[in-house]
């Protein structure tokens, strides 16, 4: 499989994380002095100052939401990408689909049952030896790109919410500032944030392996590193753009100035999401077709 079809996913899955970052949050309280009826037009409350109070409220609106469209743009891995889809947040259960460009190569991506399934073009169905349109890659595959793949195959499916990136705030964060502006037409509370990454390492590394935790930790021991990011959130709490720009500590990690830079773009909220995985006779397993190769 050429490289660029395993940056495609890579990047993708990366960029799914990155907007999804575990944590946890208390129950909402309204903040003193502040009403959610007052502040703003069209129903628009007025920001929260408290990164707790910010997360649970957008927490709760994904929740009754459950599923919405995306598009994102961003470069990862250094390389830069777009996409398209739909996702279905549930856990465990979280499915999605969607269509990168990263390259000048277009890819078709499904996960169900935190399986990745990834289409191949005919040129790479040839290369591979396969006549199988779609190749697999498990969270508990053997091989090695599985194995690179399936921790975060795995965080993403269980993080892909974006209300998990306001829970982070909440733990490694702080709000800057706030204000009420318009976006693409609706009326939006934006918040720029800023993330501490001395105090959530474990949550930025996801589910490397311990060992890769442990050396990310050390490269990272004694930098002070903030990421910034920023937030808007209409007036049902439910995030409408999300950014982040994870440069600063992929630096201190050796990768290119500029690179894992992010935004996300969320539409259609509650929208009826049909995400199902390909024929099994249209299907192989990628770590087969690795040993088939010598890989």
């Amino acid at each position: 499989m050429r490289k660029t079809t395993l940056v495609a996913a890579s990047a993708a899955v990366l960029a799914l994380t990155l907007t999804a970052c575990s944590g946890n949050s208390g129950t909402a309280q309204p903040v003193a002095g502040q009403s959610q009826a007052d502040g703003g037009s069209k129903g628009l409350a007025s920001p929260f100052t408290d990164a707790i109070q910010l997360a649970s409220a957008s927490k709760q609106g994904t929740e009754q939401s459950k599923s919405a469209k995306f598009s994102m743009e961003g470069s990862a891995a250094g390389q830069t990408m777009t996409a398209t889809g739909a996702m279905a947040f549930g856990g465990t259960d979280t499915k999605f689909s969607m269509t990168t460009t990263s390259a000048g190569q277009t890819t078709e991506m499904r996960m169900v049952d935190k399986v990745m399934y990834i289409k191949l073009p005919a040129d790479e169905q040839k290369q591979m030896g396969t006549d199988k349109a779609w190749a697999k890659i498990s969270a508990d595959g053997t091989d090695p790109v599985s194995q690179s793949l399936g921790g975060a195959l795995s965080q993403s499916a269980d993080q892909s919410d974006p209300s998990k990136m306001l829970e982070q705030i909440s733990k490694a964060g702080r709000i800057i500032s706030s204000d009420q502006t318009e976006l693409n037409g609706e009326q939006v509370n934006h918040y720029k944030v800023e993330l501490d990454v001395a105090k959530a390492v474990d949550q930025f590394t996801g589910q490397a392996p311990a060992a890769t935790r442990d050396k990310i930790a050390d490269m990272l021991k004694g930098k002070d590193i903030k990421i910034p990011a920023e937030l808007w959130l209409n007036k049902d709490n439910l995030p409408v753009q999300v950014t982040m720009d994870q440069g600063p500590m992929m630096q201190a990690l050796g990768a290119p100035a500029g690179d894992s830079k992010f935004t996300m773009k969320y539409s259609d909220w509650g929208t009826q999401v049909d995400v199902t995985a390909p024929p099994a006779d249209q299907v192989v397993d990628f770590g087969e077709l690795m040993k088939k190769a010598g890989r």
